[in-house]
């Protein structure tokens, strides 16, 4: 039941969709980043002993969305996209009022789960309507620009979260971002029209959840580049949940912590900006191959060269731009190679891809996280490995292709 079109790649740019979609995928990042400044003050009030826990607040976030993007995926297909964006915003409401209300570190826990399961709605569903507009390298282009703004919210969230902890105390983090979700949906609510047409809709059985999946495995290139998207979403999210230990802890930067983490995500920000102008002329396949290779040679680069001990932190803020300068041009660009043969299950196709890339990442990023304590060095490791990885399955696509010309 295909429903995309080539001449899709011909409409020009929906400004309006595409600041839409990045906002909807913004909550996300505004409701793992934003609370970055608070962990320690969370781990105080709920009597955590062991502040390398406090790292779960981030971490089993990515599992719920992981999760219930297996839920909204395929339901889209079904139901259309706005009905899924309401119920994942209504499960995310529920999720925050029991992270504000409890006493308990284990239910916090579960309240970030469950905020993660409302928020795979919108980020699900944000790509799968992208799919449903727009095909090819212009999906490709339009995913960057996407990512650039939602890479923004990274670039102020902590700093927004650590001026709401200096007048009030971490709940309020938690009540901003509900906030700033209504005002996101009531937006989408208005300005944004249905992307799947009734007449391509599946209709719904619980065998959509199994053929889907079938589907999906069928398609080589989107298992494979879905699979690198697990390993550079896993050593990425190292850096995520270690960022606050990294730099209040082992260089003692303190309230300064959001601008030095403001500065790499600049860099994520610029790469997928730049990615948007190249993707058209040079394609998506070329770019995220020169990338992997980049994001291979500088962590290896920095394992030889420091190996022995932590660097200055200017010399760690480069590295980790010029690092995450590689991750910006991956990003758009794996998901668009992974979901362009996917246009007929563009729902469960990107729940499936979002599903697996996520679900690598929580244990890839847990454990090498726990070895991030008075050294960045395990982190280097994880992206030497990860990106070794990725650069192996890119070279098996890249055979694949060849034999098919051939």
């Amino acid at each position: 039941m295909a429903y995309f079109c080539p001449m899709l790649d011909r409409q020009p740019l929906k400004k309006e969709f595409v600041a839409l979609m990045a906002a909807l995928m913004s909550l996300v990042a505004l409701s793992i980043d934003a609370l970055l400044p608070a962990l320690p003050e969370i781990g105080a009030t709920l009597g955590v002993k062991n502040p390398a826990n406090n790292q779960l607040l981030i971490t089993m976030i990515f599992l719920g969305l992981g999760f219930g993007q297996l839920i909204f995926g395929p339901l889209s297909d079904s139901f259309g996209r706005k009905s899924m964006v309401y119920f994942g915003f209504i499960i995310f409401v529920i999720a925050s009022i029991i992270c504000v209300t409890t006493k308990s570190f284990e239910m916090m826990i579960i309240g970030r789960v469950l905020q993660g399961i409302g928020l795979s709605s919108p980020r699900t569903i944000a790509i799968a309507m992208i799919r449903d507009t727009y095909s090819g390298d212009y999906m490709a282009k339009v995913l960057s620009i996407v990512v650039m703004f939602f890479i923004l919210v990274p670039i102020i969230a902590p700093t927004f979260g650590q001026l709401l902890l200096n007048v009030s105390d971490w709940t309020a983090i938690f009540n901003s971002n509900l906030i700033i979700g209504l005002l996101i949906i009531i937006w989408f609510w208005q300005r944004q029209p249905e992307t799947l047409s009734n007449k391509n809709r599946i209709p719904f059985s619980f065998k959509i959840f199994i053929t889907g999946t079938k589907e999906f495995f069928k398609y080589k290139a989107s298992v494979a580049f879905t699979l690198i998207s697990g390993f550079i979403t896993g050593s990425f999210m190292v850096y995520l949940s270690t960022s606050q230990q990294i730099f209040q802890e082992q260089y003692g930067l303190g309230e300064l912590f959001p601008y030095f983490f403001a500065s790499t995500a600049i860099a994520v920000g610029a790469s997928t900006f730049l990615n948007s102008r190249l993707v058209v002329k040079y394609g998506s396949m070329r770019i995220a191959y020169i990338a992997t290779i980049a994001y291979v040679v500088i962590s290896l680069l920095y394992i030889l060269l420091y190996f022995n001990g932590n660097p200055s932190i200017y010399i760690l803020i480069s590295f980790f731009m010029v690092q995450f300068f590689a991750v910006g041009l991956l990003f758009g660009n794996l998901r668009a190679l992974a979901m362009e043969p996917l246009g007929h299950i563009a729902g469960i196709g990107a729940a499936i891809n979002g599903f697996i890339s996520t679900i690598m990442a929580v244990p890839i990023a847990n454990y090498i996280g726990s070895f991030v304590k008075t050294s960045v060095l395990p982190l280097f490791i994880g992206f030497s490995l990860f990106g070794v990885l990725s650069f192996v399955v890119f070279l098996y696509v890249k055979q694949k292709r060849t034999l098919v010309k051939a």
